[in-house]
């Protein structure tokens, strides 16, 4: 197990101690106070020079949000990366709470403040920092606090993400796979950079302690360690799950069995960095003219089956930043001069599969002449979009089922969603 985190101080603008909390004993808040007004002073802004520091034996960590900063402090030889990010999740508790963490929001809420510190980290090891669960037993109202609560069922059963008594009239299930293309192509019109990064998201509305069982398509290649299956197969990286899903259970029968949390999740992503085909492909062609004009044809095409269409299609066409009066011509959609991105946005409501469409612009260039020599702007056509019911990878959900001991009903809702990502074409 690594290092444990000696102390916790909240320190106000100019490093003086507003609260601190003392895990273990060998780190006082006059060597924390002394050290980081020195830094202070030695260095200016501390940001800047890093978040971890290492003086007289200890190491320092710290982030800064709005006028505090909140540091840890260690002897021991501690994980850095997750203390940093425990600090992260100790701010997003606090403004839970407080709306907003600043100093006076600490000095007015010094006992929640105290409580919270004791809950989140014991003898210097991070422990819960999901507010829905303190919110649960630490209350803001101190009449409130006066009743003693037993420890809800999330910090005492092994299903840590879910409380008990969880009740809904109507129990339903979305399931949503969202796909985000991420493309970019030279000025050649080769492909340089090409991946899918994907996400299971799910919202859940189930009342009890319900088992969800997901089962994927036999095409989808999720064993870190390769193999063969039916039909071809797709190689995923950086494959995470949410801490619900029972790894043991997937790795045998790839059947995702998990305990959902209540609400909105990610129960998996996932990447794929095999060569995707663009699903919508830009050719513009640019002929510069005497006397201060430019002329831009541009073809947009989609390159997926027809039985599926593209929605808000937004394509960006970079021009000149010193263009005026633009003349636009569209075979479909509509398209308009923003100057402030120096662009044209054509605008496609919907573009359905294996379709062409056209754009001709005419621009007035009043500070070109022909005896002038310009260099031109580089920058990328820019694509976005959204495809529903497809997916670029073809994974595919063969059944979902949520089993809970009452034998309610179940609507489960499926959809599937790609969009683009990063989609930029270097051809102008």
């Amino acid at each position: 197990m690594a290092g444990a985190t000696s102390a916790l101080f909240i320190l106000d603008i100019k490093g003086r101690c507003l609260i601190s909390r003392n895990y273990r004993g060998d780190v006082t808040s006059v060597q924390a106070e002394r050290f980081f007004t020195k830094l202070l002073e030695k260095e200016g802004d501390v940001e800047s020079q890093g978040p971890v520091r290492y003086d007289d034996g200890v190491t320092y960590m710290f982030i800064q949000h709005n006028n505090v900063y909140l540091m840890t402090a260690s002897r021991q030889n501690c994980n850095a990366a997750s203390l940093i990010l425990f600090l992260y999740n100790v701010v997003d508790v606090f403004r839970c709470y407080f709306e907003e963490l600043e100093e006076e929001s600490i000095r007015d809420n010094f006992v929640v403040v105290y409580e919270l510190l004791d809950e989140m980290m014991d003898f210097g090891y991070p422990q819960y920092t999901d507010a829905n669960i303190l919110s649960e037993f630490i209350k803001t109202d101190a009449y409130r606090m006066e009743v003693t609560q037993r420890p809800p069922m999330a910090l005492t059963n092994a299903v840590s993400w879910r409380s008990e008594g969880i009740y809904y009239s109507s129990n339903e299930v979305f399931l949503d796979v969202v796909e985000s293309v991420n493309i970019l192509v030279n000025s050649n019109g080769q492909i340089i950079r090409s991946d899918v990064m994907g996400a299971i998201k799910m919202r859940t509305y189930l009342s009890g302690m319900p088992e969800c069982k997901l089962g994927l398509n036999d095409r989808v290649l999720l064993e870190a360690q390769g193999g063969t299956t039916k039909g071809k197969a797709i190689d995923m990286d950086d494959i995470k799950f949410h801490q619900c899903v029972r790894l043991a259970r997937f790795d045998s029968d790839r059947t995702i069995s998990f305990i959902p949390p209540d609400g909105s999740f990610d129960l998996m992503t996932y990447r794929i960095s095999t060569q995707v085909k663009p699903l919508i492909w830009v050719e513009a062609q640019v002929v510069r003219h005497a006397r201060s004009r430019v002329e831009i044809m541009v073809k947009a095409r989609s390159q997926f089956k027809e039985r599926s269409s593209a929605n808000h299609v937004e394509i960006e066409l970079p021009v000149p930043c010193d263009a005026s009066n633009p003349n636009v011509r569209t075979s479909m959609g509509r398209a308009k001069y923003a100057p402030e991105k120096d662009a044209l946005l054509w605008k496609i409501r919907t573009f359905p599969g294996n379709k062409e469409y056209m754009l001709a612009a005419e621009l007035r260039l009043p500070s070109v002449t022909s005896e002038e020599a310009v260099s031109d702007r580089k920058a990328p056509i820019r694509v976005k979009f959204e495809i529903p019911y497809f997916t670029v990878s073809g994974i595919q959900v063969r059944f979902l089922k949520i089993i809970e001991k009452s034998g309610y009903q179940t609507l489960p809702w499926v959809r599937y969603l790609t969009v683009a990502g990063e989609y930029e074409l270097r051809l102008i």
